[in-house]
């Protein structure tokens, strides 16, 4: 198969039915009515001698040649994407490019206020979306155009992702300013014997705290387990609980900091990005200013 004799447009409907896993629902996000779009995959099964995708009780399910092509389909699209925008000028004051950011919202709260500050006054017609994805799905997440940008700690490494160091956050413990059991200082047998509010966007699973404590042979508990911090700090004004928290946003909490009677090692945190965005004009002038922000 060479590739003068391909229509591109095809990798495109490939990619949407493979997101979609249905012909209808990848018709109606590529404008394309549904014979279109299954006439497009009859092309693509003829151009790659297989079925690509098969009819199953969750949709249309990719074969292994589906699976094996896609990561490089998607890094092609990705990059001829970014080369029509880099060839385009860009101005801020004009651009109205949507940027989809991946971050918490402890990093929301920090970050956005400033941030939608500053745009206002310099691109004043540029959207921001903001929403978490998990961190092993931030590849996927790119490769697909559904990120362009993510604040998190940096996994396992991927030649895909380029990343430039935000900040480096420790850790405090938050209780109510009345709390009747906590003095100034917090002892690790007081650590220990308070009740906790554990943070996590997962369901199960050990935190960062809990792993560090089990490392060395302690176990908090757990009392309340959330998806979000931003409920947290209502629930400990109005409790005896204790929250464990980076210390930048604890300010924000009107509750009492205390150091950690142990030692936690500091988390980074990193502006990651697609490197086929790397080019990328607006790309590059949003990522200044949140790493001008952060800094």
């Amino acid at each position: 198969m060479r590739l003068n004799k391909v229509d591109l447009n095809l990798f495109v409907v490939f990619d949407v039915i493979y997101t979609e896993r249905n012909l209808t629902r990848a018709g109606e996000v590529l404008c394309l009515t549904q014979p279109t779009v299954s006439n497009a995959l009859s092309r693509l099964r003829k151009t790659f001698n297989d079925e690509l995708f098969v009819r199953s009780p969750r949709g249309m399910a990719p074969t292994p040649v589906a699976e094996n092509i896609l990561g490089r389909v998607r890094d092609a699209l990705q990059l001829l994407d970014a080369s029509v925008l880099e060839g385009d000028l860009f101005d801020p004051a004009v651009s109205d490019r949507v940027f989809r950011v991946s971050m918490n919202d402890v990093t929301e709260s920090l970050l956005l206020p400033e941030l939608m500050d500053d745009l206002g006054r310099e691109a004043p017609n540029m959207t921001v979306q903001s929403y978490y994805t998990r961190r092993p799905d931030l590849p996927t997440a790119f490769s697909s155009g559904e990120l362009e940008l993510a604040i998190d700690i940096v996994g396992r490494a991927n030649p895909q992702l380029c990343h430039a160091p935000l900040f480096r956050e420790r850790h405090v413990c938050l209780v109510r300013p009345d709390h009747p059991d906590i003095g100034a200082r917090l002892s690790l047998e007081q650590y220990l014997a308070l009740e906790h509010i554990h943070v996590s966007s997962r369901r199960q699973g050990l935190g960062l705290v809990d792993t560090e404590l089990n490392r060395m042979g302690y176990q908090r508990k757990i009392r309340l387990r959330l998806q979000h911090y931003m409920v947290a700090p209502d629930v400990v004004h109005r409790s005896n609980l204790a929250l464990t928290v980076p210390s930048h946003w604890a300010q924000k909490t009107g509750l009492r900091a205390l150091e950690l009677p142990f030692v936690m090692p500091a988390q980074d945190s990193h502006l990651l990005w697609h490197k086929s965005a790397d080019g990328d004009q607006a790309n590059r002038w949003v990522r200044e200013r949140i790493i001008a922000l952060c800094s």
